[in-house]
């Protein structure tokens, strides 16, 4: 019970006893628990003698008194009191077992309070002498005697201490409970962490699901066959979309995984590692409603008239059979494009076609970026640079040639590698291996007049000054000639419009420009006349059907629709593919259910069931109506990004009827949210964070594979 309770427990007793109240002066000490009891006067007195005249506090005597003065007026007599007919010669203590109102209220109720009585009363008289009689201690072993001499309080004691705490409180009403302040604040917390919650739930159980797939059944043999050729964008979208129980799936590949390509620039440098942006395929085809056949081979040829495809086994390792053939009802072609080195036409992001001369040398001295050996091979060539140009007794000119980085192709691929290497070099080449950092050099080539050509004049300008500002040089109108082991031969137009040769020393090459036609590709345009005209791939009409067949399509980089080359109309024209193919199916099986009704509508008995089978059929045609209300393949551009170093990027997105062009740190946020987004699981997307996360902190690996 605090002091506060205590005081308004027992004020209005003291105010009709004509007393005040007083706190006790600072450095008294409160009274404690009394001394063991005894009822003799010797022991009293010896008591009395041992503690001395204390007058720190009368509070024992204005309770007692207080109490029972009503029930017994004769204890404010002095010689009831003490017992004898001198006044107070006895502590007051020692009569406390005759208050037994006394043992409810005693001691720890107010130590710190003193009453002061006013002067001119008899009460006062008397308790003032019996104040100065009190008793005080500090001893521990008069704290514990309380239990010997203080007896059990009764149930009617008990009732009697509640009645006068609830009669005497001179409290009012109890004060308004306080108003609670930001509850809106409150409430957000605690639905930011049940959502936090739920997050994490929900991603354990998609953890747990990617880690457990079900069971599938087995393909049916009388439904057709549906063979895709490749893993890339447009392939996956087209499978990931479709409903494999309605076909017998087949897909065939050189390689059993599929690739974020356009992340691939930043496995060059170390800030990505490789696995991160790969996905099994089988981890993706173990999770459709039917199986699927994978085979890890290269379709090496297409027979349309047989309706065969002939792949072979391309890994180190061959069985018995290393090559076989795949027959198919349908047939997808999604195997890509070839990087264009010399004497193909170059398929720009734009609608011009551009002839390459001859290119000698590509091939033996240059690096693609296409696959993810490109990029190891890459990582492995920077690093043998910086060390042979770090090898004692190295020439001077040497020294800078090796350190010098060409980048041919100034397209998203060349200028995002060409960022991502200027990078590595300014955050951690420099700081472990200081000896190059006068002599390392980034150029990038390009044959138009500008780099981005995709991108708007706003964008291209920012690049430019960007890149100048990271000192990597870019030499426009500039056309690769040939290459040798050493040197580079190219030929510049001036301002003026005239032409001169020059040679580029060079210790890195990488070729990031143009795409050319694979064999296989090659060999089905020969087999078909409807595209003899076409020389940069198979010519598709506007539902992707290869022009001059009528079950075969074409997606992605291998196909000629009159867009860019890029993945993100590849993967449109995958699922586009994929809802044709969910309506085709559908749209066969209401035929047979057709067929049947009008078989049963001639073998019913009477008029009624025949109208009843009509309704059915009429119902089904205006279902059929439906499905087949799919229109022609349209591209949507959503945008174009590229990131161009100094955690800086551009972006030109659609917006609305119109564009947005912007560039700067934030729209680098907006690159990595948006390409982390569009990683094809969550697994990606975690490994891809967590090496952004690692790359910031520990910085890139120098070390060489």
């Amino acid at each position: 019970m605090g002091v506060g309770s205590r005081r308004r427990v027992v004020q209005p007793l003291l105010r009709g006893a004509n007393m005040r109240w007083k706190p006790s002066r600072a450095g008294e000490r409160r009274d404690r628990l009394p001394a063991e009891h005894s009822q003799t006067k010797r022991k009293a007195k010896k008591i009395e003698r041992a503690n001395g005249n204390n007058n720190n506090n009368a509070w024992d005597v204005v309770v007692s008194l207080i109490i029972r003065k009503k029930s017994d007026p004769s204890l404010l007599d002095p010689t009831t009191i003490t017992g004898h007919h001198s006044p107070i010669t006895v502590p007051i203590r020692v009569l406390l077992p005759q208050l037994d109102v006394l043992a409810a209220f005693h001691s720890p109720m107010a130590p710190n309070m003193r009453p002061l009585a006013t002067s001119g009363s008899l009460l006062s008289q008397q308790l003032s002498q019996a104040g100065r009689r009190s008793y005080a201690t500090s001893r521990p072993a008069l704290l514990t005697s309380r239990a010997r001499w203080a007896a059990r309080p009764t149930f009617h004691q008990i009732t009697l201490r509640q009645s006068i705490r609830r009669q005497s409180t001179e409290a009012g009403p109890p004060p308004p409970a306080p108003k609670r302040r930001f509850r809106v604040l409150r409430w957000t917390w605690r639905l930011t962490y049940m959502s936090a919650l739920a997050g994490l739930g929900y991603m354990g159980y998609g953890i747990w699901e990617m880690r457990n797939p079900e069971d599938q059944p087995e393909p049916d043999p009388n439904k057709k066959t549906l063979v895709i050729l490749g893993t890339g964008w447009g392939s996956v979208s087209l499978l990931k979309k479709l409903d494999t129980e309605n076909y017998n799936v087949i897909v065939v590949s050189p390689r059993n995984y599929f690739l974020f390509t356009p992340l691939l620039p930043s496995c060059t440098t170390g800030t990505i590692e490789h696995r991160s942006i790969m996905e099994p395929i089988r981890n993706f085809l173990r999770h459709k409603k039917a199986a699927v056949k994978f085979y890890e081979a290269e379709a090496t040829k297409i027979d349309y008239e047989k309706k065969v495809v002939y792949i072979n086994d391309q890994s180190e390792i061959k069985g018995d059979i290393s090559a076989t053939e795949v027959p198919f009802d349908m047939l997808v072609v999604g195997v890509g494009a070839e990087n264009a080195t010399f004497g193909e036409l170059r398929a720009l992001p734009i609608s011009i076609k551009l002839t390459i001369s001859g290119i000698p040398g590509v091939r033996e001295h240059g690096l693609f970026l296409k696959e993810v050996g490109d990029a190891q091979r890459i990582r492995n060539r920077i690093m043998d640079c910086c060390e042979t140009a770090t090898f004692k007794d190295q020439d001077p000119e040497e020294v800078k040639r090796l350190l010098h980085m060409v980048v041919v192709g100034g397209g998203p691929t060349g200028v995002e590698f060409a960022g991502e290497l200027q990078d590595f070099f300014n955050s951690d080449l420099k700081k472990w291996i200081p000896e190059i950092k006068d002599h390392f050099h980034v150029t990038l080539v390009e044959a138009l007049p500008n780099v981005l050509p995709m991108f708007s004049k706003q964008l291209i300008d920012y690049t430019e000054r960007t890149f100048k500002e990271e000192t990597i040089t870019i030499r426009t109108k500039t056309m690769v000639k040939n290459v040798t082991e050493k040197y580079i031969e190219a030929e510049s137009t001036g301002p003026d419009g005239k032409k001169q040769t020059e040679r580029l020393p060079y210790g890195l090459l990488v070729w990031a420009t143009g795409n050319a036609v694979r064999p296989v590709v090659k060999d089905l345009m020969e087999q078909i006349p409807a595209q003899k005209d076409s020389r940069r791939g198979l010519a598709v009409n506007e539902y992707l059907v290869v022009k001059g067949t009528e079950n075969v399509w074409a997606v992605g980089d291998c196909a000629v629709a009159n867009y860019a080359p890029t993945a993100q109309v590849a993967a449109q024209e995958g699922a586009f593919l994929a809802r044709m193919f969910n309506n085709m199916a559908k749209t066969e099986a209401i035929e047979a259910q057709l067929a049947q009704l009008s078989e049963a509508q001639e073998k019913a008995p009477n008029q009624e069931a025949r109208e009843k089978v009509f309704q059915e059929i009429k119902e089904l045609h205006k279902r059929l109506r439906r499905v087949k209300q799919i229109g022609p393949f349209q591209y949507s551009h959503q945008g174009s990004l590229a990131y161009i170093g100094s955690d800086k990027a551009v972006a030109d997105i659609t917006w609305y009827a119109g564009n947005l062009a912007t560039g700067g740190t934030i729209t680098y946020f907006f690159w990595r949210s948006a390409y982390l987004s569009m990683c094809f699981s969550t697994r990606n997307r975690v490994l891809v964070a967590v090496d952004w996360l690692k790359a910031k902190v520990f910085g890139r690996d120098v070390s060489r594979v």
